[in-house]
């Protein structure tokens, strides 16, 4: 199975690889010499979580704001 580009990932299916990805780690099964490969993927995987997460802050800070700029 070839890997999506982890940018074009939503959220919840980047967390659902990276939760298959530990999975894999964690078995008897894990083969040493993809244990790189697992990692650098996460890597990308947790750099796209958190720039979504980020950009989920920034807009809810900014609707946040326009609730509170329409109450004064």
């Amino acid at each position: 199975m070839e890997a999506k580009n982890a940018e074009k990932l939503t959220y919840t299916e980047a967390i659902a690889e990276l939760e298959k990805i530990v999975r894999e780690m964690q078995s008897e099964n894990c083969n040493i010499d993809n244990l790189s490969t697992l990692t650098s993927r996460s890597l990308e995987l947790l750099k796209v979580c958190k720039a979504k997460l980020q950009s989920t802050d920034e807009e809810l800070k900014k609707i946040l704001a326009t609730l509170e700029d329409s109450r004064q």
